[in-house]
């Protein structure tokens, strides 16, 4: 099988998170800069085949579009022209940053590194790709 690959999008880094060849487990992967994010993901999916991009996509708790989602709608239009071979699912990423705080706290990481944000943005990019695999699971 092949892997697929989680995105948090945000307006300075984006976490990503992959999934095993079986895809059952969802690990982090990076934080990569915005401007870096789609030639990286050229480069991963060159040596690792990748069948589906996980984008988090941002709603407010009445479900409308988030203020941060006029980020991430023209990335995703761009991941779909640049890999028009590979489907783009969507999840709905509320909650996530702080879900991967918390985590974070639960897990006993000190203060120091939880304020590392592009840790935090790659635990939110595997909570979003956990929850997809859930979901195409049931």
């Amino acid at each position: 099988m092949s892997r697929i690959l989680a995105i948090d999008y945000g307006q300075k880094r984006v976490g990503l998170a992959v999934s095993d060849t079986l895809q059952i487990i969802a690990t982090p992967l990076t934080t990569v800069g915005v401007h870096e994010c789609i030639p990286f993901l050229k480069d991963y999916c060159s040596r690792e085949d990748v069948s589906c991009f996980v984008v988090g996509e941002a709603k407010q708790l009445n479900n409308n579009p988030s203020e941060s989602a006029k980020y991430i709608e023209p990335f995703v239009q761009l991941l779909k022209k640049t890999f028009p071979d590979k489907e783009v699912a969507r999840v709905d990423e509320r909650f996530t940053s702080k879900i991967a705080f918390q985590s974070m706290i639960d897990s006993g990481i000190g203060k120091k590194q939880r304020r590392d944000k592009a840790l935090v943005d790659t635990i939110s990019a595997t909570l979003i790709l956990q929850t997809y695999m859930d979901t195409i699971k049931k």
